[in-house]
């Protein structure tokens, strides 16, 4: 499983660790990422997903799933999320139809 959170398209960093005498070897930096269960209102289920913490903040901060998925471009998603992206905006447009 590759450590890219799958809602922002946080991924691994690269850089140094320096030491005191200045001596540089490379290291890597690994995003925070945490298995969670978001709910989805449109569609009434959870969906699991691996996402790094500050993407998590993203979506508690635009009100939730649903609404952030409307609201950010496909560019950093995967694919399962550019899916469930496209279910909840068909449902979301049957519901606005509906009322």
């Amino acid at each position: 499983m590759s450590r890219i959170c799958e809602l922002t398209g946080k991924g691994r960093m690269v850089g140094n660790n320096v030491s005191h005498a200045n001596n540089k070897t490379k290291r890597t930096f690994l995003p925070n990422l945490q298995n969670v269960t978001l709910l989805s209102d449109s569609l009434e289920k959870g969906v699991k997903l691996r996402v790094s913490t500050h993407g998590l903040r993203t979506v508690e901060h635009n009100g939730g799933l649903d609404n952030w998925l409307v609201k950010v471009s496909d560019d950093k998603l995967s694919l399962r999320v550019r899916r469930l992206k496209r279910e909840v905006v068909k449902k979301i447009a049957e519901s606005a139809v509906a009322a």
